[in-house]
């Protein structure tokens, strides 16, 4: 598959400079797309300034009837849009569907909340005084999406940026910009006014400086890595930009005495082993209670021992490669260092790496703790470290004894327990009993170093508009 650029309602390339796009599970290449640079993101922001005064005009029906025409074709396409996903970023072909469906109801969510923005009127303290507070689209939106989840990613930022009026420019990851390219090729099928959407891919550096820099540019929404995300804040700074980040995450997993065990399994294998455990919300600290160890431990290695690795696209997979050689060796490290430390491999422990594709079998480490790296650094593959606890005040601290703050997870069959550690959890997102949280009608976003405001719900609309108060003296 050949990608472009798209700007101002045409797909343009950038002549012989192509990046390769390959297929994590095999080493082959899938397709290119054009690197790009500041030239092609500057021509991409002028495009959404110029298209930003009539978009920003349109009735809320107007648009959100153009975001229905691009949920529904979404959807009609979602299983071709998920082998592109699945061949550039090698997660389970189910997994990549539910991808795709789960991009949709974002589509859809925004559409119809946005037509529920409302204003207010405040009583003024004079009686020839009228006071209203409006809400308004922000204007030219950026946006920076991660390879994990490239269609959800863009979808989630997206939706809510058109649905209220602002413009957009958006900026896939290298290693998986196919999929946002068919998602605006539909996108353009659907009718979005020329302007309105752009896509530009190549260089993250270029790019990033001139998204930071343009004077058009209102608003930067970014997922990705702390570091990035703090660079990216510095470079906002000198034009005061509205910022949305979703960063890092070292998510624990509480699992109390009185947890259903099975329940609690299911939960921990949602959380932990989608997507080969390369998720931001992904279960990466696994905290039991003494007195059922035992029982979680055997439960969990009988369930991991079901799962199939391999290539995404072939039947009954359930695991499919790490994203990169980078990737893999992170993997392999955390578990090199957890055994030098003591912890014991109850399964997996080992990968392969044969034609430039990275596999790592889903491990259980159990007698972790917190000197080893897995349980201070986000792992980002298959493993999952046990470290018991006994009492519940001693879980809670262990939980927020991190500088990231994005989703934490709790087993509790007890409403006053898991009250009190879902209060005292230091993380913008809980999961009780439910090791899968995300959805589009809920804010989404973490506290401390995981990032600044949320994406989904009201919240995530609110994300795009600024709040204008009117004082108007009346005769």
């Amino acid at each position: 598959m050949k990608g472009m650029h798209y700007i101002d309602g045409k797909w343009l390339d950038s002549g012989d400079k192509l990046i390769d796009v390959m297929n994590p599970a095999t080493g082959e290449r899938v397709g290119t797309v054009p690197n790009g640079g500041k030239e092609e993101a500057k021509a991409a922001i002028d495009a959404a300034a110029k298209a930003f005064s009539s978009w920003s005009k349109k009735t809320v029906y107007e648009r959100s009837e153009l975001l229905m025409k691009w949920h529904d074709l979404l959807l009609e396409h979602k299983e071709e849009v998920a082998v592109i996903l699945t061949k550039e970023m090698g997660k389970p072909l189910h997994e990549a569907i539910g991808e795709i469906e789960y991009s949709a109801s974002f589509i859809s969510w925004f559409a119809e909340e946005a037509k529920r923005l409302y204003g207010r009127t405040i009583p003024a303290s004079h009686e020839d005084k009228r006071i209203q507070v409006n809400k308004q689209p922000v204007g030219v939106v950026v946006s920076i999406t991660p390879w994990n989840f490239p269609a959800a990613m863009m979808a989630r930022k997206m939706a809510p940026a058109l649905a209220v009026g602002c413009t957009f420019v958006a900026k896939p990851a290298k290693n998986t910009p196919l999929t946002a390219v068919r998602m605006y090729e539909l996108a353009e099928e659907a009718g979005f006014p020329k302007g309105v959407i752009n896509l530009v891919t190549g260089s993250a550096r270029e790019i990033g400086a001139a998204f930071t820099s343009h004077p058009d540019v209102r608003k930067l929404t970014f997922t990705g890595s702390t570091e990035i995300g703090k660079e990216l804040m510095k470079q906002c700074a000198d034009n005061m930009l509205n910022l949305s980040l979703e960063l890092g995450g070292h998510a624990p997993i509480i699992i109390l005495d009185d947890a259903n065990l099975d329940l609690a399994v299911q939960g921990v294998m949602a959380s932990k082993f989608r997507n080969a455990g390369q998720t931001c919300v992904c279960g990466n600290r696994i905290y039991v209670h003494r007195a059922i160890v035992d029982a979680f431990s055997t439960k969990l290695k009988e369930a991991v021992a079901k799962l199939k690795v391999g290539n995404g696209l072939d039947k009954d997979v359930m695991i499919g490669p790490l994203i990169d050689k980078e990737g893999y060796e992170k993997v392999d490290e955390h578990v090199q260092d957890a055994v030098e430390k003591g912890a014991e491999i109850l399964i997996g422990g080992s990968g392969n790496t044969d034609n430039d594709a990275y596999f790592y079998q889903p491990t259980v480490l159990l007698n972790a703790n917190h000197d080893m790296l897995v349980m201070k650094e986000e792992t980002f593959g298959p493993v999952a470290p046990i470290m018991v606890f006994d009492e519940d005040d001693e879980a809670i601290r262990y939980a927020n004894n991190t500088r990231f703050g994005l989703a934490a997870y709790l087993f509790t069959d007890s409403m006053s327990r898991g009250t009190a550690i879902s209060e005292g959890l230091d993380f913008g997102i809980v999961g009780w009993n439910d090791g899968s949280p995300s959805s589009a009608q809920a804010p989404f976003g973490g506290m401390k170093e995981s990032g600044i405001g949320r994406e989904g719900g009201m919240e995530g609309l609110e994300a795009f508009v600024e709040t204008k108060y009117i004082s108007m003296k009346v005769r």
